[in-house]
């Protein structure tokens, strides 16, 4: 997996691209783990250019954004494709998470 991080409007912004998967977990949670800091504990992940995730990949997901919250941030979701998407839906974590349809859209929600 490759994972590229930039900020925007004091947002960590963290864009995977590849499969999503107990083989790519720990370098998606090492890179949140980085990007989750006591002084900005807003992220938000951007899964456009990932076609495939298993459960390891949204129990790391689920991890984030609980530690993201203990620190009175949050991690939002943008981009999934359909097959993504579908996941989320079948275990029921898009009600768990804010999913956004495009990226600056989950950056501007912060500023709300």
């Amino acid at each position: 997996m490759d994972i590229q991080t930039r900020s925007a409007e004091n947002v960590k912004i963290l864009e995977f691209a590849g499969r999503f998967d107990t083989y790519t977990a720990e370098t998606a949670r090492q890179s949140l783990e980085l990007a989750i800091s006591d002084d900005s504990a807003n992220v938000v992940v951007n899964l456009e250019k990932v076609d495939f995730v298993d459960s390891t990949a949204l129990a790391t997901l689920v991890h984030s954004l609980k530690r993201c919250r203990e620190l009175d941030g949050d991690l939002r979701l943008c981009h999934l494709q359909q097959s993504v998407r579908m996941v989320f839906e079948l275990t029921r974590l898009d009600r768990f998470f804010e999913i956004f349809s495009q990226e600056d859209e989950a950056v501007q929600a912060f500023a709300r």
